[in-house]
C-alpha cells in the first residue's frame, strides 16, 4: 500500500533519545506529584503608584500575624513623563526600594511571595523593561494586575480585617493613580470599579506648581465627579450600611480631621469642607501644617482630598471609618488560599466563562484529562514547573472552545481575544496573556509570531504547553466519549515521540492523518513529532 503523505512520521526504530516504553498498553500513566510543604511565612509586595509596600506575615488560627512591614514613598506615577514612560530618576528610586525589600525576601522560597504592580505599571509604555530590572532587584516575580482585580484584592483585605457582621459595605481605596470602589457583603464583592484618578495624577493635573486656590480646587473636585458620574447610579442603587476607607490618603485624611477636632467618629462631609478650608488657607503644599500629613505626603495630599470630597458628594456618603487592611492583606490571603489549594475563585472564573460561552464541557473534560496525562510524562524532561503548568493547561483545556460562541471560523483567535481582554477575577495580566496565547495556539498553523511577542522567559514553556494542548485536541477530534488508547509521549528537547499500541494508528487513519498535519505544523515551530 502506498504511504499516506499526510501521515505522522513513524519511527519503528525509535530515535536514540526515545527510550523503549514498557507496559504502555496496559494502563494510563500518571506521574504522582510529591506534595510540597506549604511555607510557614508569606509576603506581599505592592508596587503602588505613590508608595511601595512590603508585608511579611505568618498565618495563625486563620489570622495573619505580621512579622515585618516596610514602605517607601517612591512616587512612581510622579515619574511618569508625558510620553507615558517611567523616567530614569523614578526607576532608580523604585529599584533602590525593591533592592531593600529584596534583602528581606530573597531567602524566601518561590511561591511564598506575591508581588503586584498597579495603575502606573498598567499604563507605562516601558513597564516591561522596568519589570525586568525590578524582578532582579526583588528576587521574585512581579505581576501586573488589572484595576478590577486590584479592587477585588482590596476588598478581600478589608473583609478579612473587620468584623463579619454580614452588612453591605462600601469600600474605597485611593491610590496614586487610581481609585477603587467596591460594594460587597461579608467576603463577597458585588460590584467593583477602578477609576483613573488618584492622589498623584490629580495633584499633578490641578496643583502641579504647589499652588492651592479656590478655582483649582473646584476644577479638581469637578474632574473627580466627572469620573464618578457614570457609576454614581449603580452604587447608589446598591446602597450600603457602612463605608470603609483603605489607603494612605484616607488614613491621612482620617487622622487630620479627628486630631483637628473636626470629627469624632470618622470622615464626614462637614469635616472634609473644614479640611478644604485649611488647605486653601495654606495656599501652597509646602505650607501645609496638618496632623497626619507628612512633608513627603503634602505634595499629593490636595489631589487625594479632592477625590475623597467628590466621592462623598456624588455617592452621598455620610460617614467613613478606616480599615488598617487593604491590598497587601488581600494579596496574602489570596496567596495562602492558592498555597493550600483553595483556589476556588479562579476555578469559578473559568467555569463561569465556559458557561457564558456555552462550552461543550464534556469535550473540554476529555481534552483536559489527556492534556494532564501528557504533561505528567513530559514535565520532567521539559523542565516544566508541574504544578503551575498543570493549572495553566487545565484552564486552557477548559476554555479552548469559547470562541465557538462567537464564530466557528477562526474561533481560536476569538477565544484568545476574549481571554486577553476580559476581567477575569483572580487572574493577573501574566496569567491572562499566557492563557490567551496557549489557547490561540491550540489549532491550525503554529503562531510563532504571537509567541515571540511574549517576554523571553515565557516563550519556551508557553510553546510546550501549546503543543500538549494541540495534541490533546487532535486526539479528541471525533468528540467520542470513548478515551484514546493508552499512549506515551516521550520528550527530549524539541523532539517528541508519540507511542500508540501496536497497529492502533493503522486502524484509525483519520487520527493518523491529523497527526501528520500536526507534525507539519510543529516542524514550522522547530519541533519534530514522530508517531509509532
Amino acid at each position: 500500500m502506498q504511504a499516506d503523505p499526510t501521515a505522522c512520521p513513524k519511527t519503528r526504530e525509535r530515535p536514540e533519545w526515545a527510550p523503549n516504553p514498557t507496559n504502555h498498553t496496559t494502563r494510563r500513566h500518571t506521574v504522582p506529584r510529591t506534595p510540597k510543604s506549604p511555607p510557614e511565612t508569606v509576603a506581599a509586595v505592592d508596587l503602588g503608584s505613590n508608595s511601595f509596600h512590603m508585608l511579611v506575615a505568618r498565618l495563625l488560627d486563620g489570622q495573619l500575624n505580621v512579622l515585618d512591614r516596610l514602605h517607601d514613598m517612591v512616587r512612581l506615577a510622579g515619574g511618569l513623563g508625558k510620553d507615558r514612560r517611567i523616567t530614569p530618576e523614578a526607576a532608580t528610586r523604585a529599584i533602590g526600594c525593591l533592592e531593600r525589600f529584596g534583602q528581606r525576601l530573597r531567602h524566601m522560597p518561590p511561591g511564598s511571595v506575591r508581588a503586584v504592580g498597579t495603575n502606573t505599571l498598567r499604563s507605562a509604555r516601558n513597564a516591561k523593561e522596568f519589570l525586568d530590572a525590578a524582578e532582579r532587584a526583588l528576587g521574585h516575580p512581579i505581576e501586573i494586575i488589572s484595576g478590577v482585580e486590584e479592587a477585588r484584592l482590596i476588598y478581600a483585605g478589608v473583609a478579612h480585617g473587620i468584623a463579619g457582621d454580614g452588612r453591605r459595605r462600601l469600600v474605597m481605596d485611593i491610590g496614586g493613580g487610581s481609585t477603587e470602589l467596591i460594594v460587597g457583603e461579608s467576603s463577597e464583592p458585588l460590584h467593583m470599579e477602578s477609576l483613573y484618578m488618584g492622589c498623584v495624577n490629580m495633584s499633578r493635573a490641578h496643583f502641579a506648581d504647589g499652588q492651592i486656590g479656590a478655582k483649582r480646587w473646584r476644577r479638581a473636585v469637578l474632574a473627580a465627579r466627572s469620573e464618578l458620574e457614570p457609576h454614581r447610579a449603580i452604587f447608589r442603587r446598591l446602597g450600603w450600611a457602612d463605608a470603609i476607607g483603605a489607603s494612605g490618603t484616607l488614613r491621612a485624611v482620617y487622622r487630620t480631621v479627628t486630631e483637628s477636632g473636626w470629627s469624632d467618629a470618622g470622615i464626614t462631609l462637614e469635616a472634609l469642607r473644614r479640611l478644604r478650608d485649611a488647605l486653601l488657607k495654606a495656599g501652597r503644599v509646602d505650607r501645609i501644617r496638618l496632623p497626619g500629613v507628612s512633608a513627603t505626603r503634602a505634595p499629593v495630599f490636595p489631589g487625594g482630598v479632592a477625590v475623597v470630597t467628590a466621592a462623598f458628594e456624588a455617592l452621598d456618603i455620610e460617614r467613613m471609618r478606616i480599615s488598617d487592611s487593604a491590598l497587601r492583606e488581600g494579596l496574602l490571603y489570596d496567596l495562602i488560599g492558592r498555597i493550600h489549594e483553595h483556589d476556588g475563585l479562579r476555578a469559578r472564573t473559568i467555569a463561569n466563562l465556559a458557561a457564558r460561552y456555552n462550552v461543550d464541557t464534556a469535550q473540554a473534560e476529555r481534552v483536559r484529562r489527556t492534556a494532564l496525562e501528557l504533561i505528567a510524562q513530559t514535565a520532567g524532561p521539559w523542565a516544566l514547573d508541574e504544578e503551575t503548568s498543570e493549572r495553566l493547561l487545565e484552564w486552557a483545556a477548559g476554555l479552548h472552545e469559547i470562541g465557538l460562541g462567537i464564530a466557528h471560523s477562526g474561533h481560536h483567535k476569538h477565544a484568545a481575544y476574549v481571554l486577553a481582554n476580559a476581567d477575569l477575577a483572580g487572574f493577573s495580566r501574566r496569567d491572562q496573556i499566557l492563557l490567551a496565547t496557549v489557547v490561540r495556539a491550540h489549532r491550525r498553523r503554529f503562531p510563532t509570531a504571537a509567541l515571540a511577542q511574549l517576554p523571553a522567559s515565557w516563550i519556551r514553556d508557553a510553546t510546550r504547553l501549546s503543543i500538549l494542548l494541540r495534541l490533546s485536541v487532535v486526539l479528541h477530534r471525533s468528540r467520542s466519549p470513548h478515551p484514546p488508547p493508552p499512549l506515551r509521549l516521550i520528550a527530549a528537547g524539541k523532539s517528541l515521540a508519540l507511542v500508540f499500541p501496536d497497529d492502533w494508528l493503522e486502524q484509525h487513519p483519520l487520527t493518523q492523518a491529523d497527526l501528520g498535519q500536526e507534525a507539519a505544523y510543529l516542524k514550522a515551530a522547530g519541533y519534530e513529532l514522530h508517531c509509532s
